[in-house]
């Protein structure tokens, strides 16, 4: 049976890269009938965040990304968090001391650092010579005895080459005399992430180490660790990053101003920004980032839009087909169509993604997700509300995400802003445009029947009797009602607002235009 694993760090929010890595890992597991562990890697505590796990684990939910051992679920192999596996960890850099694949390290940082810039200055790649490896119990004890303390290093092969048949790769192969003596224990016994993770991953039985390439180089000191012990060696499959929009470079976090620059990128960070202020959402420049999981699930993206545009980021079924639903993706996906090529991240392309998924959801289900936007934004009281299911049948394909139902705001309110270059555009330039208002204004007020077709039937009527085209005054209507220049249908925008608020609105944009 095949065990998968995706073990992200507590030392900040769930990275969208880190998302596809674990997308392709669940993926593999379900497909196959095995299983996929949720494990959390906190070795480093210098650097985890407590607070960060929480969102890592609501993220995966949000997202429907399952796991069948981890955090919040238990399991036959927990605990689940690295920090609570030390023991195992140091009985594995006992065995590897015993059995001389590792050894006690006296050397102090500053020595290092003095060789390693000897090094430089000869124009030399810096190895360690083991100068200061204490060869028995009794040199330790000298050593000790000056002050010393003792790191863990790992005694790599001088010859020969180790080699790696990647599932995404190939055939690697990297000569051992490249790799250096890797520290696997500090120096108050700690143990470090690459020992760490080796014990870990055979202790759950994980068959398929499926990571992205940035863990590739340290792929050759994971097996000479493993196989030092007598494991068994995993599957490696190591995945291409996720690069920036329009670039190579790996898509960070740190680096939003620079993407910025990517009008894709401003763009939504934008279009989100705009909901969060008006919704009052709590942000913070760690979670409101288009970089992180979080950003998408505060501004309403559909969780299956999301997962489905990052199932492209490295992988393809034909070169065609995009649009797969998490079925699809579960019974299509294999590891042999994943690119070894970076994959860029396209924020355009993603809210298209979006943008589909969401005009073809139910009514009642889009209903469903507008309606915390709505409720926050104090549009509404409840879901309930019977004018936000009207908004919601009658914009259609113009809510992208379920935040945008604020862009509709003038359907909920009494008063209305206007934008001021429609306003002028459109009702103050054209000579008519008010007198037209105004005749139309008193049609509305005389209108015993109100809705959509019947509001129809008056603006067409009254255009016929006036001897107009229909946009001749259509466009000075919508400002006058909306205060923006475009919008959804507008006959049910003006059965929505209402016969009294139309008129009402008519009138004030008509003393608007008289003071301009």
């Amino acid at each position: 049976m095949i065990r998968t694993r995706f073990a992200p760090s507590p030392t900040g929010y769930l990275h969208i890269g880190g998302v596809r890595t674990a997308l392709f890992n669940w993926l593999l597991a379900k497909q196959t009938g095995g299983q996929f562990v949720l494990r959390i890697d906190d070795t480093d505590a210098q650097r985890n965040v407590q607070e960060a796990i929480q969102p890592i684990l609501d993220g995966f939910k949000w997202l429907g990304i399952d796991w069948d051992e981890g955090p919040e679920v238990g399991g036959p192999h927990g605990p689940y968090y690295q920090s609570q596996r030390v023991e195992s960890h140091k009985a594995a850099v006992a065995k590897l001391l015993d059995s001389g694949h590792a050894y006690r390290d006296y050397a102090r940082p500053e020595e290092l650092k003095e060789e390693r810039e000897a090094a430089e200055k000869r124009g030399e790649r810096f190895f360690y010579d083991r100068r200061w490896m204490a060869a028995d119990d009794q040199q330790a004890k000298a050593y000790e005895s000056e002050g010393r303390q003792a790191t863990i290093r790992l005694k790599m092969p001088r010859s020969g080459e180790c080699v790696i048949e990647d599932l995404v790769r190939g055939t690697v192969r990297v000569a051992w005399e490249t790799e250096q003596d890797h520290v696997i224990a500090r120096t108050d016994g700690s143990p470090l992430y690459h020992l760490a993770s080796v014990i870990d991953d055979h202790e759950f039985g994980i068959t398929h180490v499926v990571r992205a390439e940035e863990h590739l180089p340290n792929t050759p000191r994971q097996i000479f660790i493993l196989e030092s012990l007598g494991y068994d060696r995993p599957q490696y499959a190591h995945l291409p990053y996720v690069a920036e929009p329009g670039g190579t470079a790996k898509l960070s976090k740190r680096k939003l101003s620079k993407y910025l620059k990517n009008k894709g990128f401003a763009d939504l960070l934008e279009h989100g920004q705009r909901i969060a202020d008006r919704c009052d959402l709590p942000t913070n420049a760690d979670t409101f980032n288009p970089v992180i999981v979080d950003f998408y699930r505060e501004i309403g993206f559909c969780p299956e839009a999301l997962l489905n545009y990052l199932l492209l980021l490295g992988w393809s079924l034909d070169g065609e087909r995009e649009k797969f639903s998490v079925a699809e993706m579960t019974e299509l996906f294999s590891l042999d169509r994943v690119t070894k090529s970076p994959a860029s991240f396209d924020p355009q392309k993603l809210l298209a993604f979006q943008a589909d998924y969401f005009a073809a959801l139910p009514v009642q289900q889009r209903l469903a997700a507008v309606a915390p936007f709505a409720v926050r934004a104090k549009l509404v009281s409840s879901a309930d509300d019977p004018t936000l299911g009207a908004v919601v049948e009658a914009a259609g394909d113009r809510l992208k995400v379920a935040g945008d139902i604020i862009d509709f705001e003038y359907c909920f309110t009494d008063a209305i802003d206007y934008d001021p270059k429609a306003f002028e555009k459109r009702v103050v330039k054209p000579d008519d445009a008010v007198g037209l208002l105004s005749d139309f204004r008193d049609v509305v007020l005389q209108a015993s029947a109100f809705d959509a077709a019947s509001a129809e039937a008056l603006l067409k009527n009254y255009c016929e009797s006036a001897g107009i085209k229909i946009g001749q005054i259509i466009h000075a209507l919508r400002v006058a009602v909306t205060g923006r220049a475009a919008g959804f249908g507008m006959f049910d925008t003006l059965a929505i607002v209402g016969k009294d608020k139309v008129a009402e609105r008519i009138a004030a944009a008509i003393e608007r235009a008289s003071r301009s």
